[in-house]
C-alpha cells in the first residue's frame, strides 16, 4: 500500500514540531493506518501504536457503553473510540475509523465507514465516507485509509 510521501512527512513534521502523540483504532481498514503511521520519519517520536478490531467480539476490551453494532457502525461510535484510544494510548491526538466492507442486507449492500479524529479529548472532525456497493474491499481500505490521511494532515 502506497501512501504520499509528501503527506506522511507533513504529518511527521508536525507533531514533531509540537511535541504532540497520535494513536489510532481501526476496524474497516484493518491496520492501513497504523502502516502509514509506523512509516513515517521518526515515527517512534510521536506515534504512540494503535489498535485493530476486527470483528464485533473483540470490542469488549473498550467497555463502552454501547454495544457493538453501534460502536462499529455509527458516527458516535467511531467518536467515542478515537476518545478512548487517546486515553488507553496517552496520545494528544487519535484517529478512529470504523465501517462495513460487506454487503449486509441491514445497510443496504453500502460499503461505508465513519471516522473520527480528536485532539486533547475533543472531536476535531468526524464524518462518513461512502462507497460504491461493488467497490472490492482492498481497494476500499486502500481509499478509506488515503482518505482519513488529508484531513488528519490539515488538521494537525
Amino acid at each position: 500500500m502506497n501512501f504520499s510521501t509528501i503527506l506522511l512527512e507533513r504529518i511527521s513534521h508536525h507533531l514533531l514540531r509540537r511535541g504532540e502523540t497520535i494513536s489510532i483504532f481501526e476496524q474497516v481498514t484493518s491496520g492501513a493506518l497504523q502502516l502509514a503511521f509506523s512509516q513515517m520519519p521518526d515515527a517512534h517520536n510521536f506515534y504512540n501504536g494503535g489498535l485493530t478490531i476486527f470483528n464485533h467480539s473483540q470490542i469488549n476490551w473498550l467497555n463502552l457503553p454501547m454495544n457493538s453494532d453501534q460502536i462499529l457502525e455509527s458516527r458516535n461510535g467511531a467518536e467515542r473510540l478515537s476518545i478512548e484510544v487517546a486515553k488507553q494510548f496517552g496520545s494528544d491526538w487519535s484517529i478512529a475509523i470504523t465501517g462495513s466492507l460487506s454487503s449486509k442486507e441491514e445497510f443496504y449492500n453500502q460499503i461505508f465507514a465513519y471516522y473520527s479524529i480528536s485532539y486533547k479529548n475533543v472531536i476535531i472532525r468526524s464524518d462518513k465516507i461512502d462507497l460504491h456497493p461493488l467497490t472490492k474491499a482492498w481497494d476500499a481500505q486502500k481509499y478509506f485509509a488515503e482518505y482519513v490521511l488529508t484531513p488528519t494532515g490539515m488538521e494537525i
